[in-house]
């Protein structure tokens, strides 16, 4: 799949390496742990990956814990601001999608309304609702994995990017780590038939 937006940005490696249900340290410097429902801002620890591979992680986890398999990371300069996975049927709330879940962390460590020079890398093409949502924080730049061809609406559906009602319309690079996300969903859509 090629880069929609065409800067050709690599994304920084990220820190981490302890299981996502370990207790995390946060990039405050203060020692502060943070353990949660897939949830790791400011991770730190030993190994370095993408924050694509985190999300897809998280999307693993998601699926283990029954929920469609998506993950999301919001990174702001190389720390990790947010990283969740799908919470729908654990918080029975419709609007849980990782991306929702992602952007209210990432706002509540920033302390601030808007997400302007943070990156969202996601496994799943966002919805009409988690991109309305990523043009309202004004996030500088979204990666996602997987398309998808029937509920997308970045480069599929609505395309709400590039409608001219868009107030804020983020560079958008797809593809990275699509193989691995489409194989997620596939096992995990199976296994529900």
């Amino acid at each position: 799949m090629a880069a929609t937006g065409g800067s050709g940005t690599t994304a920084p490696p990220v820190c981490t390496a302890t299981p996502h249900s370990a207790l995390w340290a946060t990039f405050s410097g203060k020692g502060e742990t943070e353990e949660g429902r897939g949830g790791h801002a400011g991770a730190i620890c030993s190994a370095m990956i993408t924050p694509m591979e985190l999300a897809l992680d998280l999307a693993e986890e998601a699926a283990g814990a029954g929920e469609a398999p998506v993950g999301a990371v919001i990174v702001e300069g190389g720390r990790v601001l947010a990283a969740v996975r799908n919470s729908m049927r654990e918080l029975a709330d419709p609007t849980a999608h990782a991306e929702m879940l992602a952007i209210r962390e990432a706002l509540r460590v920033r302390g601030t309304g808007r997400l302007d020079g943070c990156d969202l890398y996601v496994t799943l093409e966002p919805c009409a609702m988690c991109a309305g949502a990523i043009a309202h924080a004004r996030l500088r730049r979204v990666y996602y994995a997987a398309e998808d061809f029937k509920a997308g609406a970045v480069d599929n559906g609505v395309r709400l990017f590039s409608q001219p009602s868009c107030h804020h319309a983020p560079e958008v690079i797809s593809g990275p780590g699509a193989e691995r996300s489409e194989a997620l969903l596939r096992r995990f859509f199976a296994g529900l038939r």
